[in-house]
């Protein structure tokens, strides 16, 4: 067995989502789970098939970033992983919508960080064991970091 790392290629704060399915149609079940919780949210998906053609399954609704996703899910290469690059929304407005199709079996992350996927390599072919999503933790936050927090988020739209 080989390990090797693979480095998400993205804009620097463009989110994705990095996931693992198992069935063909999960490409199109994404896009419709995508489509129905945020239409205006522009994005790309792909999928590797692990099994018949084995091939690299692609949607989405900006030709950019179905690109991108292409371009990464050949870097990544394993069986039945998924990634979703996204502009005009964050992961946390598709997360549940995502999690629930039926071919969903879990999640490594969702991240506008830099990513890199860290990969088992066998002769029969690549898996992903897991990733390393942005840097190590610096600190403990102080009460100034809470109000830039809370700050920051009711910026974006969100309330605490």
């Amino acid at each position: 067995m080989n390990l090797s790392l693979v480095q998400i290629e993205k804009p620097a704060d463009m989110n994705f989502v990095l996931g693992q399915a198992h069935f063909i149609k999960t490409v199109d079940d994404l896009y419709e789970a995508i489509m129905q919780t945020n239409p205006a949210m522009r994005f790309g998906l792909a999928f590797c098939e692990a099994s018949g053609p084995a091939l690299i399954r692609c949607a989405g609704n900006e030709p950019s970033l179905v690109a991108l996703a292409r371009k990464n899910a050949m870097a990544i290469g394993a069986g039945h992983s998924f990634l979703i690059f996204m502009e005009g929304g964050f992961p946390v407005s598709i997360l549940n919508a995502v999690k629930s199709v039926t071919e969903v079996c879990s999640l490594f992350c969702a991240t506008s960080n830099p990513t890199q996927v860290i990969l088992a390599e066998t002769e029969q072919g690549r898996g992903i064991l897991g990733v390393v999503d942005g840097a190590t933790p610096k600190g403990v936050e102080t009460e100034a970091d809470v109000k830039v927090r809370r700050d920051f988020l009711r910026t974006i739209g969100y309330k605490l």
